[in-house]
């Protein structure tokens, strides 16, 4: 793992946690696990379970007693892990147990073979798995056999192992990551919400919107884009525990998954090494909008500028875009070394149509700030480097989908990351840094390899792909597409060639 960006910097700009764990050592340490069965519990779960306090304790993880894990009100203590193994009534819930929806991860454990078939496609497994986890209210499903456990998350992901017992490599590589972080909607407090505030009349709009409109009819034949899953057709216990779900996704009527972004043209300017003699007189009042960066081996110090962003907004469907109601400008503003997010809906948008802040907006927006310090360093280091002058005068594009490309597919000049990281949750706090690390060592890697550097592919094991650069989005789309007929879908938005 990166360690080019310090968690301060992370904290001040993203407002990703100081203590937020990014090695899996670290999520061992935080980690605080309860075993928290059904009244009845088959022999296969038992020895299940065993087996899984045996390997987290392996690993220096103390599995709590239902004691040690509550409070005086019988209530699990924010920040503890539920494992439920078994069948509950409603009554017995884990959820009933917790002080509020986002300070705990329950986990349903159960004796039977996971809801899934290899013939099933990827929005039918999602389906599937959102179902489960809305009917037994928890958000991670663990299925176990005689043969196998499988993970399943509320992103589509999903994990098998052939064996009837977790090792304790397999709890400390796959289980305990997808344990450390909830995926947790933006709260209103965090980013400022300005209402009809996108103007989608203008010129620069309209180009953008072109774009979006050409990718999202390419994608729209690939079964790997999921589209939409609402919660109205999900089956529920009763309706206390349906405006339960309602209120963990912020009243949404549905999930998403994935996003398309558009990163609007920012120029930036060359990034300084720290050593740089009169570097305070150059930098003047930038000093406090200024991030320290470790770049092979030596520290730059880089100013950050606002970024701005178009992207799909959350709950639409992606394979099928109204522009005037589908897309939203989301941003990022430095101030006094700390960045403030914000939210723009489009004017004149319908009351019926609600524009939320993404799961995945902290992401997106670290994917642009990492564009624009890439593009700073290389002004210092490769100063003929195309990559600055393009983000200057077109942006970049950034397309996220729950599925991996084929190596030979990736666009030349992309540079990948990731495949090593632990395979978080997404829309996490560790899913938004590992996208700003990965990028600064994408960037190291083109540097060393004296290669150019148009972009990054960042893989997230377990979740997906995120594809970050010069290409225009619908180019983007075409070549992770290549079964469709490109014919007129070049974009001259933000054109790369």
């Amino acid at each position: 793992m990166s360690n080019s960006i310090s968690s301060d910097s992370l904290h001040h700009l993203l407002g990703i946690p100081l203590d937020t764990p990014l090695e899996i050592e670290e999520m061992c340490k935080r980690l605080k696990p309860v075993i928290y069965p059904a009244p009845e519990l088959s022999p296969r779960l038992e020895r299940f379970c065993r087996a899984l306090a045996a390997s987290m304790q392996e690993l220096g993880i103390a599995v709590l007693s239902k004691e040690e894990a509550s409070g005086d009100d019988g209530r699990f203590a924010p920040g503890t892990v539920i494992l439920a193994p078994g069948y509950f009534p409603d009554s017995m819930l884990a959820i009933n147990r917790v002080t509020t929806l986002y300070n705990n991860i329950i986990v349903g454990i159960y004796d039977e073979q996971a809801p899934l078939t290899t013939e099933s496609l990827p929005q039918e497994r999602l389906d599937a798995i959102v179902g489960r986890l809305a009917r037994d209210m928890v958000h991670i499903l663990v299925f176990v056999t005689d043969h196998s456990w499988t993970i399943c998350t509320m992103n589509g992901g999903v994990v098998t192992f052939n064996t009837p017992h977790p090792s304790r490599e397999d709890v400390r590589s796959t289980l305990v990551p997808k344990l450390t972080a909830q995926v947790v909607p933006p709260r209103a407090d965090e980013l400022d919400i300005e209402h009809g505030a996108l103007q989608t009349g203008t010129a620069e709009f309209e180009a953008v919107a072109e774009d979006f409109l050409q990718c999202s009819d390419l994608w729209s034949s690939n079964a790997c884009l999921l589209t939409h899953t609402s919660t109205g057709g999900l089956e529920y216990r009763n309706d206390f525990y349906k405006r339960i779900v309602a209120r963990y996704l912020d009243q949404r009527s549905g999930m998403s998954y994935g996003f398309f972004a558009r990163q609007l043209p920012v120029a930036v300017q060359p990034a300084l090494f720290s050593e740089s003699s009169g570097l305070r007189g150059e930098l003047g009042e930038k000093m406090l909008n200024t991030i320290r960066i470790r770049v092979q081996g030596r520290i730059m110090l880089v100013a950050v500028p606002q970024v701005r962003i178009i992207t799909t907004r959350s709950g639409c469907r992606k394979n099928h875009l109204d522009a005037k109601s589908d897309l939203v400008e989301i941003g990022l503003i430095p101030h006094k070394g700390k960045g403030r997010a914000y939210l723009k809906t489009p004017a004149g948008c319908s009351p019926e149509i609600v524009a939320k802040p993404s799961f995945d907006t902290l992401t997106i927006l670290a994917h642009a700030l990492g564009n624009a310090l890439t593009a700073s360093i290389l002004m210092r280091l490769r100063p003929n480097a195309r990559f600055p002058r393009h983000l200057a005068c077109f942006g970049a594009s950034m397309t996220h989908w729950h599925d991996y490309p084929e190596t030979a597919l990736l666009p030349e000049g992309y540079h990948l990351h990731g495949t090593e990281n632990p395979p978080v949750a997404c829309s996490t706090p560790q899913s938004a840094a590992y996208s700003l690390l990965g990028k600064i060592a994408a960037l190291e890697i083109a540097l060393e390899q004296g290669t150019t550097y148009r972009g990054d592919v960042h893989v997230e094991p377990n979740h997906g792909t995120n594809i970050v650069g010069m290409l225009s989005l619908a180019e983007t789309a075409g070549l992770m597409n290549p079964a469709l007929q490109f014919g007129d879908h070049s974009s001259s938005a933000g054109h790369s060639r």
